[in-house]
């Protein structure tokens, strides 16, 4: 299966880290986030991926066309500095990856009809987006996806919250203190989805349109669109604060998303 990836938003509340670089490259340790996602992907060997590029969709090019630079250690003879020798295998290099312009401000479900023709028309994709890691159970997601006969089916996650959490006793002491727990009440909508391409036709043809809106509620009126339940680790990198979050998980170790 083909794994469809939105990469092209400006990340307007990450100002300060995406005036000059897509979302999708702010790095997670010494990789971008989206390799992280990608990573994840193909762990369970879904190892084709189209990426739906829009905002500086030129430096997500150039990484990965110096993707071993990026990745590997390189011996370099500097008499012939054209002929590298990479050292070590490093981990992608089976990966197919389509980089397709998608527009600069095109909403997502344009981005993703611009990809139609990169997609089987009888097998259903995985689509995300290009800024969340989860530890995210894919197998038994897209087997869910199979028994609900859903056109698509999105993974429903607890939102991280957005303050710290007490719990008091009732003479006024604090009985536990959690910081920023995600909430265990409502759920939203955590990318990592599944569609068939019968999703293509939810699509208007007059005009374009962000799959979040009409696309899925026509779905879900429908009752054509399912939702798979993860109870496990989530999180977006939508602010400054994500964003040091994510990296501090990493370097301590404590990545629930690595595989």
């Amino acid at each position: 299966m083909k794994t469809v990836i939105l990469c092209g938003g400006r990340g307007t509340r990450l100002r300060e880290e995406t005036e000059f670089r897509p979302k999708p490259l702010l790095p997670i340790g010494n990789r971008p986030i989206l390799w992280h996602i990608m990573r994840h992907y193909a762990h369970f060997g879904h190892d084709d991926f189209v990426l739906c590029l829009g905002y500086r969709g030129d430096l997500i090019k150039e990484w990965f066309r110096n993707y071993r630079w990026h990745t590997q250690d390189v011996s370099v003879q500097l008499s012939r500095p054209a002929e590298p020798e990479f050292l070590g295998g490093g981990e992608g290099g089976d990966w197919k990856v389509t980089l397709c312009e998608t527009g600069l401000d095109s909403p997502t479900a344009e981005r993703i009809r611009s990809v139609r023709e990169r997609l089987s028309k009888s097998e259903p994709f995985f689509l995300t987006y290009g800024d969340g890691v989860g530890n995210i159970d894919l197998p038994a997601l897209l087997a869910f996806h199979r028994r609900s006969g859903a056109i698509c089916t999105l993974t429903a996650v607890h939102p991280p919250g957005r303050f710290g959490e007490i719990r008091l006793r009732e003479d006024g002491r604090v009985e536990a203190f959690n910081e920023k727990p995600q909430t265990e009440v409502g759920c939203i909508n955590g990318g990592f989805m599944v569609c068939e391409p019968a999703i293509f036709d939810y699509f208007p043809a007059d005009r374009p349109v962000m799959l979040e809106e009409e696309p899925l509620r026509r779905l879900a009126a429908e009752g054509k669109l399912a939702a798979y339940r993860h109870d496990g680790f989530w999180q977006p990198m939508d602010t400054y604060q994500e964003f040091t979050l994510l990296n501090r998980l990493w370097a301590g170790g404590k990545a629930p998303w690595l595989v």
